[in-house]
């Protein structure tokens, strides 16, 4: 089966305002606000165009629409290390958050787009935690990576670089994480959980390790015969030299969190992983790949990292 059931602190110059130009922004409106449904043309205020009624019905919005819970904007950007538009999606608490809020990354699975990296109910979780202040204020960014488990396994085409070098510019010329725009943390879906153990181990050899990491049913595949199938490493020696699973001793220096269903095809090797990094949260119960389970961790999910926004923030 695929891994995802699911489906410069600048603004570039003259030379890129062409590119530029033709971002447009879009807001998504949906319980989980990344449902193809229902999308929006959004204001330049980001004020979701529909009533306050029906703000209420999708679980993105407060009675009172100052304090809109959960604010979904989707951006088309272009990135130099991808030589392709990407969206750019932002998951942010209200719709009108705190300069500097601190940003966790939110990568997509297999086959998956940034508009459907994360689990439903992630957007109305985060707004309710950060109002009712079990949390501090954060967000999450998405940004379409590809099939290529967020490497470089074509030329020209490197979403681990648009992860480390592009996402905080773009995210700092938005008034978002910090004055550098740099992710306090790594989320990631299957293929996106792989992307997102792979993304902390690059920003430790950084000396810019995250705050944390949490990845939800990872594709922590044990066998390069199944992982051949998915065609993203040149060999089994390209994948070794970037598989999470043989490199355990550098990310468990990182709080981690790990959930996973106990029939879902990855169990094997998430059981792997939390024997060997002993991670900060390990949770397994019964559900297979996709949705139906992620939906259920959401909120220990948010909890988790919640835990880790810097303080300084």
């Amino acid at each position: 089966m695929n891994d995802d059931d699911q489906g410069q602190t600048t603004l570039p110059g003259v030379q890129g305002a062409r590119r530029w130009l033709s971002r447009r922004s879009v807001l998504i409106a949906g319980a989980s606000g990344l449902g193809v449904a229902g999308l929006a043309a959004g204001t330049a205020s980001g004020a979701l165009p529909f009533s306050e009624a029906l703000q209420r019905a999708l679980g993105v919005a407060s009675p009172t629409p100052a304090t809109q819970l959960g604010s979904p904007r989707v951006e088309r950007v272009y990135s130099e290390a991808r030589g392709r538009e990407v969206d750019l999606v932002l998951m942010l608490p209200t719709k009108a958050p705190p300069k500097g809020l601190p940003m966790s990354l939110m990568l997509h699975g297999l086959h998956g787009t940034a508009r459907h990296a994360a689990p439903t109910g992630l957007l109305k979780q985060l707004g309710s935690d950060v109002a009712r202040k079990a949390v501090p204020p954060f967000g999450f960014v998405a940004v379409d990576g590809g099939d290529h488990y967020w490497h470089e396994n074509q030329p020209g085409d490197n979403p681990m670089a648009m992860l480390l070098e592009e996402v905080p510019r773009w995210l700092a010329a938005r008034g978002l994480g910090g004055r550098d725009g740099l992710p306090f943390a790594a989320t990631g879906l299957s293929m996106g959980g792989f992307g997102a153990l792979l993304y902390t181990r690059r920003r430790l050899e950084r000396r810019r390790p995250p705050a944390a990491v949490a990845a939800l049913a990872p594709a922590l595949i044990t066998s390069w015969a199944e992982m051949s199938k998915r065609r993203a490493f040149r060999d089994a020696t390209d994948w070794g030299s970037l598989d999470p699973l043989r490199h355990i001793e550098i990310t468990k220096k990182v709080p981690t969190g790990i959930w996973c269903g106990t029939e879902d095809p990855f169990i094997g090797g998430v059981r792997k992983f939390i024997d060997e990094a002993r991670p900060a949260v390990a949770h397994t119960a019964r559900g297979k790949h996709g949705d139906t389970f992620n939906r259920t961790v959401v909120p220990s999910l948010i909890a988790f990292l919640g835990k880790h926004v810097p303080k300084n923030a």
